[in-house]
């Protein structure tokens, strides 16, 4: 059976890689943004790459440039070098997906994006996949995973069965995204929701009035958005969504 989105998913609002909050010390999916959306009591959602030996690593990006005070590319350093690249704007490292775990314990709701390995949302994908299930495996809190790439969200529907999976979706429009147009226009459609067994997508706050999106809320599914930035952004996202992705605010606790 096609494993439901927690409950739990539906009622705080999930901060945005973590309560980041550069200007206070807490670079976006650091344990430190952790700990913040923790104390305030929000959901959590993460991002997650893959290290050069295996390790599920909370990144969100595919370079080390824009975040760290190092260069290259995530995937060509170990699970080890990756934990000891301090974080621009605070005195930590990256994390594993392992330490966000363990510092979460069920407390909230944990969102996992897995970023898409393949480049061009492909099937070119399965070891961060397979190092997420390893990890969410023995997790006894509410936990979710998704993915704009649905090869991805495929595959955790066979190592995570009872996992709760959604897809990351998007207007897709060009320029911003680096695919060709076919995929652009394929992918905006969300053609592959009921064949990878999602229960949920998370849809651009500024693409909610798409008739897919309303079309699959209407047939049962769990619909969040992402990213809103402002108490009014949120207001006009709720009449479409039943949760929010925030981050740049505090929403309040009650939706």
């Amino acid at each position: 059976m096609m494993p439901s989105l927690p409950k739990a998913f539906l009622a705080a609002p999930l901060a945005h890689r973590a309560l980041h909050d550069l200007a206070e010390g807490r670079p976006e999916n650091s344990i430190d943004a952790v700990r913040a959306a923790l104390v305030h009591g929000y959901g959590i959602e993460i991002d997650v790459q893959l290290s050069a030996d295996g390790a599920a690593m909370v990144f969100h990006d595919y370079d080390l440039g824009r975040l760290t005070h190092a260069e290259g590319p995530v995937r060509q350093r170990t699970r080890d070098e990756l934990r000891a690249i301090g974080l621009v704007g605070a005195e930590t490292h990256i994390p594993t997906l392992f330490e966000i775990l363990e510092l979460v314990a069920g407390q909230v709701p944990i969102l996992i994006e897995i970023k898409d390995q393949d480049g061009a949302m492909g099937p070119d994908i399965g070891p961060l996949e397979q190092a997420v299930a390893d990890e969410v495996q023995a997790y006894a809190g509410p936990v979710a995973m998704m993915s704009f790439n649905p090869h991805s969200v495929a595959k955790m529907a066979e190592l995570s069965p009872d996992v709760a999976r959604g897809l990351v979706t998007s207007a897709y429009r060009l320029p911003d995204w680096p695919l060709d147009a076919g995929t652009c226009a394929r992918l905006r459609e969300i053609p592959d929701y009921d064949r990878v067994g999602a229960s949920f997508i998370s849809h651009e706050v500024s693409d909610l009035s798409r008739e897919r999106v309303h079309a699959l809320r209407d047939a049962g599914a769990d619909v969040l958005c992402w990213t809103v930035r402002s108490p009014s952004m949120e207001q006009e996202a709720r009449e479409v969504v039943q949760n929010i992705t925030f981050e740049g605010y505090l929403p309040s606790l009650d939706g």
